[in-house]
């Protein structure tokens, strides 16, 4: 059996498929991320260890195919590759960044050249010419970076919320729907393992007050420093190819990525929300090829 996993800096994704069939072994299992840059390896191993059908069926795995947040340098893929190596220890492991699974599950196994972006808890951006995948901006982390993404649009909101920007009306829903005590918060940002998972959480906030012009605003903002930032990095590239979209995000915003693609003039290609159902078909498409 092989393993197919998808994770972030919230969750993790894990799907089991019998190469024979290409049927799923179990059902989809969900654990926290495994983002390297913000656990220790002692804390991924704990992470996969209390899933107990991951436990159960671990022994029969032969093959493990991990795409990860954070997972761009070759220490912290070292990092989680040692983890899985330990965990599933009669299995070949292969660790690559989130990059590659938001480029297969979009693209597939077409090869055509595209700009891929990944908006869900973090943001990334990248090139995929047919063959190699091509990066300009080495990403420091949703502190510094991030634009457009999940923990850049829960950021902004709290502070908004503080700096008594955000509207009134707004406030008072804001206030009623998240625990809004100040010591919580930093300890939540500052102590607590995971702050750019905290600071994502916010992020539906947006999605369920589209309606409100302070929203919409927000989005704007997020979103074309996103493109000014990331995506013109291909300015180039995406006057001829398609640019796709992964994450909850990008999802859930599509039409407001539509409606500034208009602005910017590029052509927006495919959104998948959850890469791990693209990277499902990829994985048996190849199976089926080789």
């Amino acid at each position: 059996m092989i393993i197919i996993a998808d994770s972030g800096s919230t969750k993790s994704d894990w799907i089991c498929i019998d190469p024979e069939n290409g049927l799923s072994i179990f059902n989809k299992q969900r654990t926290k991320g495994l983002n390297p840059s913000v656990i220790s390896k002692k804390q991924a191993f704990g992470i996969i260890n209390k899933n107990p059908v991951l436990n159960q069926n671990k022994h029969f795995v032969k093959h493990v195919f991990f795409y990860g947040a954070g997972c761009g340098t070759a220490k912290a893929s070292n990092m989680i590759k040692s983890v899985l190596s330990d965990f599933f220890n009669n299995a070949k492991v292969n660790v690559k960044e989130d990059t590659h699974a938001a480029i297969y599950s979009t693209i597939g196994l077409n090869r055509h050249p595209a700009v891929v972006c990944i908006l869900g808890t973090g943001s990334n951006c990248s090139y995929y010419d047919g063959h190699q995948i091509h990066q300009r901006v080495v990403s420091l982390g949703y502190s510094i970076m991030d634009d457009g993404s999940g923990n850049y649009y829960g950021r902004q909101l709290l502070r908004d919320y503080y700096f008594n920007i955000m509207p009134n009306e707004l406030k008072l829903l804001f206030k009623t729907r998240y625990e809004m005590n100040d010591d919580l918060i930093k300890k939540n940002l500052y102590k607590n393992p995971y702050p750019n998972a905290y600071l994502a959480k916010f992020a539906e906030f947006i999605i369920l007050n589209k309606e409100s012009e302070y929203i919409q605003q927000l989005i704007s903002r997020g979103l074309r420093s996103f493109i000014d930032n990331m995506l013109y990095q291909y300015q180039t590239e995406i006057k001829t190819v398609p640019v796709h979209f992964a994450g909850s995000i990008a999802f859930f915003l599509e039409n407001e990525i539509k409606e500034i693609a208009l602005d910017y003039g590029f052509k927006v290609g495919n959104f998948q929300r959850r890469p791990i159902e693209g990277l499902i078909e990829y994985h048996l498409d190849l199976l089926k090829n080789n």
